[in-house]
Parts: C-alpha cells; structure tokens; sequence
C-alpha cells in the first residue's frame, strides 16, 4: 500500500461504495470523507472504518467537518449534487448542481492545491466543464468518470446478448455521458474476437440501445435514487490508475484541445490515467457514422456549456 491520500466529497450511496471499496482494495494510507450532513458523515466514516479493521486493512477512513480536515490529499473524488430522479433529466440538473460544484471545487482546491480531481456529479461532462471553468485548472487535473460507467454497461448487455463471455468482454463507450453517448462495438471484443464477428447487425444496434438507457432504466427501477455500485466501483479504478501510476486506458470526460476535431468542450474518450491524471490522449479511428454519433454528442454537451456561459459564468 502506497502513502496517498483519498477524499472523497458527498457521502451518498456512490460516494460511500466508493470509499468502502477503495477502504477493502488496501490501495491508499487514508481516506477522508466530506458531507454537508454532519451526522451522515460521521457515521459512514465509522461504519466504513469498521469494515476496513475486519477487513485487516491498513487505510484509515475519518469525516471532516471543518474545512482545513480536507487538505492534502492526492485524489479527491466529488459525487456532491442533487440526484436524478424518475421523469427528470441530467439537463434538468444542470444549474442547481453547477452551483453546487463551483462552490465545492473554490474550497477543495484552496487545501488540496495538488490533488488529480474526478467528477462523478451529474449532468457529467457539464460539471467537469464547470470544475474547470471554476479552478482554472488544466484539463490532466481534472477528470469525469463516465465512460467506463457506459461501457461496463454496455458489456452487461453484450453477455445478456450472448449467454456467453464473462470477464472475456471489453465494450467500449465514448462521447458525452447521456442519451447522445457512442458505443463502439468495432472497439468492443468478446474474447479477443469483435463484437461484428459473433452478433448480428440488429442484436448490436439493441445493445446501443440499451447502454443508452442503461442508467434510466435503474432509476425507473428503483424509483427514489439511481445506479451506485457500478458507477463506485468504476470510480475506483479510475483512483487505483493515479495511485498506483498504471498508465492504465480508459475512457474518461475531459476537456479536448483540438483532439477529434475539437477545442474548449468536455466529452469521454479514451485516456491513459496515471499519476499526473490525463497522461495522454488517444484519438481512435472513428468510422464516418460514428463521428457523426459523435459530433452530436459533441453538440448536446455544448447546449449544456453555452447555458452555464449564460447562466454562471
């Protein structure tokens, strides 16, 4: 285990998974959670402190509740927002959370002035513009985690698809993280073969279809919140690839500086993650369609981004 420093602001269903597994996975001395809840925080920081004794770990998990508790850490992951909720949008979330997030960023980066900063807040890629807009940061600082969300769901689906292939799938999602995302199966295999080469043209375009509802479908489920364990743990991946230096590839929200095109907006491609965050970008081969797919997805966050223009900045 290395000597690194994990915090983690809102203590929700995704922020507290994500602290558990981060806690079991042994992979950071501390973690430091964050709410506006007072007692909400302080209990996740006992239960989740507790699981990490019975699990032998070495990482030590406590609530701030003052400002400066928060300092120093190498990663801070923020989930802090209003959830969604059935029949409303991500678009529908935009302001309040905007708000939200410019308050959240202007104190983490005051105590945290070298921490790698993942969003988790929604609507995604609209939030990962505003923590930028709001720090001035550059773009390797801070990441939105979205597209290994999408494409975990995506192969979730390609195995419900084939009844076949477990851990042997890798899907592949880029784009901006809602209903305009781009699944990628020429990206995607099952067992080293492409997803063209063992489903017909009509499963896949049902499995697009799919990974586009996939968080809807989960809310509409559950009628009071929206998805957590997929989107903890695919956090956490995204945390243990900066700790532990991976240079792993993910998909993943940033801002593009003329990659794909295109300049001064936020949308998931794929990345090598390590200690310095964005490490490197990697620009695919998109076919004529999906550059169209993409260009659209393109064109929703950029609503989004001339309505916080408009609206906060």
């Amino acid at each position: 285990m290395n000597n690194k420093k994990v915090g983690i602001i809102g203590v929700g269903n995704v922020g507290s998974t994500l602290a558990f597994n981060l806690a079991s996975k042994n992979i950071c001395s501390e973690i430091v959670l964050k709410d506006v809840r007072e007692n909400i925080v302080k209990a996740m920081a006992l239960d989740i402190s507790q699981s990490a004794h019975a699990a032998n770990s070495l990482t030590n998990v406590t609530a701030a509740i003052n400002a400066d508790e928060f300092s120093d850490c190498d990663v801070v992951v923020i989930t802090a927002g209003v959830a969604r909720k059935p029949g409303m949008s991500r678009d529908d979330l935009l302001l309040i959370n905007a708000k939200i997030m410019t308050s959240v960023i202007n104190d983490t980066i005051k105590y945290n002035p070298n921490a790698i900063i993942i969003i988790v807040s929604n609507p995604l890629d609209a939030m990962v513009y505003t923590a930028l807009k709001a720090s001035k940061w550059p773009r390797n600082k801070i990441i939105g985690m979205a597209g290994i969300l999408d494409s975990s769901r995506m192969a979730h689906f390609i195995f419900e698809k084939l009844a076949y292939g477990q851990g042997q799938i890798k899907a592949s999602v880029m784009g901006g993280h809602g209903d305009d995302m781009v699944p990628l199966p020429n990206f995607s295999t099952v067992n080293g073969l492409a997803l063209t080469e063992v489903l017909s043209n009509d499963d896949i375009e049902d499995i697009v279809n799919k990974t586009k509802n996939g968080g809807a479908q989960i809310v509409k489920l559950l009628e009071t919140g929206s998805a957590y364990y997929a989107p903890a743990y695919s956090t956490s991946l995204m945390v243990e690839a900066i700790l532990e230096d991976k240079k792993e590839v993910y998909p993943c929200a940033i801002m593009l500086e003329g990659e794909y095109g295109y300049d001064n907006i936020v949308a998931g491609v794929p990345i090598m993650l390590g200690k310095n965050g964005v490490e490197k970008v990697i620009e695919l081969n998109l076919e004529d369609n999906q550059k169209e797919q993409f260009n659209k997805s393109i064109n929703s966050v950029q609503e989004l981004v001339d309505t916080l223009e408009k609206n906060l900045f």
